[in-house]
């Protein structure tokens, strides 16, 4: 491992480092991510350098104890094992993420080209409604700490500027959301959410 490390140009060892500290800061990279500025899909550097050198880097994630998958199909590298320590998610961000994830299977149930999905901040809010998870309506500041979560573990993405962010602020969901939960966990932890009643308490917290 180490002599295929060494026997790289010194600019590809490089960008090899560059994309391990991506992989591991946040657990997954995409083939695709969206640019804000052109407003449109682009290419992942950092994913490519992984799957370039995927040998390499499984081999190096196999050390500590982390398993290195990668899913073609969803485009989606990602790691994943018991020593990759996952943030303490508040109750709003846990509900978030199961609402993306019925946002998803939703719209790519019907009929979608992408494998990446466009809703509203006010969808998901409707959808939180509909399942009765909410009892009043989050703050800005609580939505857009949310949000900027949700985006630093590439689940999403903001079309507006986070300062701009309204109901009708359009957002991304990127499949890494399927990767995340599970459709029968999300059928799950919602049974145990209507049942118990809880959907106030901000101490709650899971994990991603």
């Amino acid at each position: 491992m180490i002599e295929y490390y060494e026997n790289l140009m010194e600019d590809e060892q490089r960008k090899i480092s560059e994309s391990i500290t991506q992989l591991h800061r946040q657990t997954f990279l995409l083939e695709r991510i969206y640019d804000k500025k052109n407003k449109r899909y682009i290419i992942n550097k950092d994913f490519y350098q992984c799957d370039k050198h995927l040998e390499f880097i499984r081999a190096y994630f196999a050390i500590m104890g982390i398993e290195v998958v990668e899913n073609s199909q969803m485009g989606v590298i990602y790691i994943r094992g018991e020593q990759v320590l996952g943030e303490r998610l508040s109750k709003l961000a846990t509900l978030y993420i199961l609402v993306l994830k019925l946002i998803y299977d939703e719209q790519m149930a019907t009929v979608s080209s992408s494998i990446n999905v466009v809703t509203t901040i006010g969808a998901i809010h409707e959808k939180l409604g509909v399942y009765r998870l909410l009892k009043k309506e989050p703050s800005m500041t609580a939505i857009k700490e949310t949000l900027a979560l949700l985006k630093r573990y590439q689940m999403i993405a903001t079309v507006d500027a986070m300062d701009e962010i309204d109901g009708y602020s359009k957002i991304i969901v990127y499949p890494t959301v399927n990767v995340v939960m599970m459709g029968d966990d999300v059928k799950a932890i919602l049974k145990d959410f209507e049942e118990e009643g809880e959907t106030e308490d901000d101490d709650d917290e899971s994990e991603i």
